[in-house]
């Protein structure tokens, strides 16, 4: 593939050029109608060809960011977790790191809020530390929880001013709570999101799927390979596909390492630990 002047040439074996043909005017395609093309979505455009998806068009803008930035889902596995959140109430995520299941949940949580589908977005999360002991935290509730809820934060901050996300916790707009202050609530008219949610037990992800209440969106994001649970404690979320799979208004997604988004590295890394999980 070269450029010569205003052409685009690609030569090759035949099959090679059609699908890189599909590839460059699916790119040409959004160019036109005004979309911001990213190495992302040429990567996801190659995918669907390979795959012979040559009729899907690039994915619709979700959101856009404060600085400008398009976002939307960057590989098969993204837009069919975005797919489901549209589609059902509920929604599992399960994945590694890197898949961009909290980041799309809150994504999808504050477009929702933007469009006044709800009235409020509720972040939880499992107060579990990864592996060492922070001790005693100083400060209110809000102090408290901050370290374990911080990717969230990171992740309302990559779509929302500072001011507005304040204003927004101040008001309880926004309210993040650790997943043990979700008993006896029943949460309405929000977008509920329950991340790290490998750390929570069968007992509480069960409390915490019966707080949904009429008008609400729940996602439930984890990943079985990264429980902190002590004592022998077993994760609920591991029993997820087989509880719940097939029940309608219920959407389970599992993403891997070709969902991957971080730095390339991280696929790798993903796959070596899953091809040698013994220490």
């Amino acid at each position: 593939m070269r450029v010569d002047g205003n052409r685009l040439v690609v030569h090759g074996e035949g099959a090679a050029v059609d699908r890189a043909l599909a590839v460059v005017q699916r790119m040409l395609d959004a160019a036109v109608n005004g979309a911001q093309v990213t190495p992302d979505d040429v990567a996801l455009a190659s995918s669907d060809v390979i795959r012979g998806r040559n009729h899907t068009t690039l994915p619709e803008t979700l959101y856009r960011s404060q600085r400008g930035r398009e976002i939307r889902p960057k590989t098969a596995g993204q837009r069919s977790f975005v797919d489901s959140i549209d589609k059902h109430t509920l929604t599992f995520g399960i994945g590694p790191a890197g898949t961009g299941k909290t980041f799309l949940a809150v994504v999808m949580a504050v477009r929702a809020l933007r469009a006044r589908t709800v009235s409020r977005i509720i972040l939880s999360r499992p107060a579990v530390e990864a592996g060492e002991k922070l001790g005693f935290l100083p400060g209110d509730l809000r102090e408290k929880v901050d370290p374990y809820l911080r990717p969230l934060y990171d992740s309302l901050g990559e779509l929302l001013e500072d001011s507005v996300v304040e204003r927004y916790l101040e008001r309880g707009v926004i309210e993040v709570a650790p997943l043990a202050y979700m008993r006896g609530r029943t949460l309405s008219e929000a977008f509920v999101i329950l991340d790290e949610a490998q750390n929570a037990t069968r007992d509480q992800l069960k409390m915490f799927l019966t707080r949904l209440g009429a008008g609400s969106k729940m996602i439930v994001n984890g990943d079985i390979t990264q429980i902190d649970l002590l004592g022998g404690a077993t994760s609920g979320l591991l029993e997820v596909p087989r509880r719940f799979g097939g029940i309608a208004d219920i959407g389970i997604v599992e993403l891997n390492e070709t969902d991957v988004v971080r730095h390339p590295l991280v696929a790798r890394i993903i796959r070596a630990y899953a091809a040698d999980p013994q220490p």
